[in-house]
């Protein structure tokens, strides 16, 4: 058996220097080799309000070198199971949204030739629709566990179909997913029109308001998930807004009132069992976070991720 990739380790190369991959992982572009790969999507064409996320890969990356391998909270140990690589950015098209969403889809049609579970970093949310064609192709419509301050149902952004706002729907109307596996979590704030949220539990989404999570452990809402989900195919979507601005003010549409740090890691430590076949982390904006503590969060959450796939070890 090939030895298993491992973070440098930081008693070895100061976490201050090295590579700059996520946890500094090898780079590598032999996906035939890899269990996992890890790839960023440094675009933010997509937004409606402040952009910035273009630089959320490289920052997510930097902040991860304080991620040691092993999660002493859980036990998980995905190194020592699983061969993961970065494989770098995609090369997006930054003056055009429609080439972007194309360039990516057909990146994710190479990737997934492979068996390797696609992690991306985003990017803002349009990302994930092009992600989700590919992730179709390969595994027929999947259920979606999708983390959120907004539901980015919307028709249309200013006439645009394809948006960071639109993603869900255009999902939707496609077969990408299986509206009655779709479940929407962390969703607040406010809106233009009282059926912003709710024309699209009429399709089947089931959805759990910020509000309704308040001073709640969410282990017991990632279990029920988990349990409706059985072993369907899954995607899973991080949007980093979902967190309260007070643990993650570096994104382009914060909104008060939103998940902690501890209900996020308890809500993906749940999942844990899931037949998850890709996921991603978006939304991170570092020009609005100068302390570098939003891209830590991902980048922590994305382990948190990681940690959960099929076939992690646990010591």
């Amino acid at each position: 058996m090939a030895p298993k990739n491992q973070p440098l380790s930081g008693n070895d190369l100061a976490r201050f220097s090295g590579p700059n991959t996520f946890m500094r992982l090898p780079f590598c572009n032999e996906l035939q080799k890899l269990d996992v790969a890890v790839l960023g999507v440094p675009m933010d064409i997509g937004t409606s309000w402040r952009s910035g996320t273009r630089f959320g890969p490289k920052q997510v990356r930097a902040e991860s070198a304080m991620i040691r391998p092993y999660n002493l909270q859980t036990g998980a140990a995905p190194f020592d199971s699983l061969q993961v690589a970065d494989i770098g950015d995609l090369a997006i098209n930054t003056f055009s949204l429609t080439d972007s969403l194309r360039i990516i889809a057909e990146s994710y049609d190479t990737i997934l030739e492979y068996d390797a579970v696609p992690m991306a970093i985003g990017g803002d949310h349009s990302i994930t629709l092009p992600i989700l064609r590919a992730i179709a192709k390969r595994h027929g419509p999947v259920a979606l566990v999708h983390v959120d301050a907004h539901a980015d149902v919307n028709e249309e952004m200013f006439g645009e179909k394809e948006t960071h706002g639109t993603v869900f729907r255009r999902a939707y109307d496609e077969g990408l997913i299986q509206p009655s596996k779709v479940y929407q979590v962390g969703l607040r704030g406010t809106g233009y029109s009282a059926e912003d949220f709710t024309e699209a539990q009429s399709w089947g989404f089931q959805q759990f308001l910020a509000s309704e999570l308040w001073g709640r452990d969410l282990s017991q809402l990632g279990a029920e998930i988990r349990r409706d989900i059985g072993d369907v195919p899954t995607y899973i979507t991080y949007d980093i807004d979902s967190l309260d601005p007070a643990y993650a003010p570096g994104t382009g549409t914060p909104e008060i009132g939103g998940l902690t740090t501890p209900q996020a890691m308890q809500l993906i430590r749940a999942l844990k069992g899931l037949n998850v076949i890709g996921c991603d982390l978006v939304e991170v904006s570092p020009p609005y976070d100068t302390s570098g503590n939003t891209a830590l969060t991902g980048a922590n959450i994305l382990y948190e991720l990681l940690c959960i796939l099929p076939g992690v070890a646990y010591r």
